[in-house]
This record gives C-alpha cells, structure tokens and sequence, in this order.
C-alpha cells in the first residue's frame, strides 16, 4: 500500500488515520464476553482492507505448539496456509520459529527452499508473501500472514501497521480480564481453536444446503451471530446439530 502516485506525505496521513480507525472498531469489541474468533476474522478483514493485500489469515499455536489456522479472509489464502502447516514450510513457519517478521517479496525466488509452498502459491495466485509473529513477551502464540497477487515488498507503513495489527491479535487472545494465569491462556487459545473446527463444519453445511460458495456461508453465519449477539461457535454448532437452519 504504497504511496502510488502520492508525494507519500499525504498517503501516510489517510493510512495512519484509517489504522487508528481499525483499532478503535477493534477496541470496541473487547469487552468481558468478547468472541475471540470474531475478533480475529474482523482484524484479518481489517487488514486486507487497510494493507492492500489480496489475503490474510491467522495461525495459532495449540496447547502443545503446534500451529493451527483460526481466521482466514478466503478458501484460496486458506489453502496456502494449510500446505505450510503440511509441508512444515514457508514464511509462516520461519517467522512463528523465529519470532521475527518474515517477508518474501517474490515467492518464486524461494521455490528452491520451498517447493510445496511456492507451488501452491502461485496456483492460488499469489506472488508475494508476508508473516508477522504473534508475540507476548519472549513467547510467540502464532502470526499473522498476509499475502499479494504482486510480487513487492512491504513498505516501512505497511511493515509497521502489520506489526501493530499482530499485537492486537496478540492482545485480543491474552485479554488480562480472563487470561491472568497461564492455564487460562492455554484454555482460551485450545477453546479458540475447538470453536473454528465447528465454524468450518457449519459452514460446509450451509454452503451444501443453501446452495452457495463457503465465503457466503460464513457471511450468513457471522451475520446471524451477531444480529443474535451470540458466539460464533455457538451458533455454528447449532447449525452442525440440526438445530438451526440458515
């Protein structure tokens, strides 16, 4: 999200004053019963909006570190993640081991080091790829990925806004409200996780019965949860269960 045909000045001002934005709608939904996995699908949203990036999404680490995905903007970047999870490879991985941004301006340049990654990448679309660690002190929890049909770099605004998103994510899962001891930390990140595997289920059915793309499914979920104020996953597993039909 460079500023492309701007002196950079005043690009920088709309894109500081639309980050503010960002994190004032996600201030807003950190209160006491605050749903963690909406939080994070409306940040990962946030961010392809607010970065000029294609897709976005969020891995976890469980319980016993290893990485799950919990939010994802498109069934595309969701594939993508889910081979570096398989193939045990790409930015995503290095930057979850190494606690430290990992950016890969050109994917096909690492294609060598990462087939499986690179391939599925750029079947997907993608040309570039960018991975921000989820930390908390001198403990990384996941990342967040963002990923470009373009092959460039991030610039310095795009880096930093990124960063700070992360820490949002970062600071929505470990709320001090109800994650003050480390076994609350592990519950929430292992229930975080339990309510996304039901979240795809209801979304696989949705998208079956109504006879539409997934992405519209999870839009019509979202949309009933919230308009019910109630827990995404628990409006999934109504769904799952046969209780609700939408």
């Amino acid at each position: 999200m460079s500023a492309r045909g701007d002196d950079g000045t005043g690009s920088e001002l709309r894109h500081s004053t639309a980050l503010l934005d960002v994190f004032a709608t996600l201030a807003d939904t950190l209160v006491d019963d605050y749903d963690v996995v909406d939080l994070l699908q409306a940040l990962v949203d946030a961010t392809v909006d607010l970065l000029d990036v294609q897709a976005s999404g969020i891995l976890l680490a469980d319980p016993h570190g290893d990485l799950e995905l919990i939010a994802s903007t498109s069934e595309s970047g969701k594939l993508v993640e889910l081979i570096q999870l398989s193939a045990d490879e790409g930015p995503c991985i290095d930057s979850f081991r190494d606690a430290t941004p990992v950016s890969i301006p050109e994917i096909a340049a690492v294609a060598a080091d990462w087939p499986r990654f690179a391939e599925v990448a750029a079947t997907a679309g993608f040309r570039s790829a960018h991975a921000f660690p989820l930390r908390l002190r001198r403990t990384t929890i996941g990342t967040l990925n963002l990923f470009r049909t373009t092959p460039e770099a991030l610039d310095r605004f795009e880096s930093q806004a990124a960063q700070a998103m992360a820490d949002v994510a970062t600071i929505g899962i470990l709320h001090e409200r109800t994650l003050r001891e480390s076994d609350a930390t592990r519950e929430q990140l292992e229930s975080a996780l339990q309510s996304r595997v039901v979240i795809e289920q209801a979304k696989g059915v949705v998208a079956y019965t109504a006879a539409i793309s997934v992405e519209e499914a999870f839009e019509r979920i979202r949309k009933h949860a919230r308009g019910g104020r109630r827990a995404l996953a628990d409006v999934a597993r109504d769904i799952v269960e046969r209780r609700l039909e939408l």
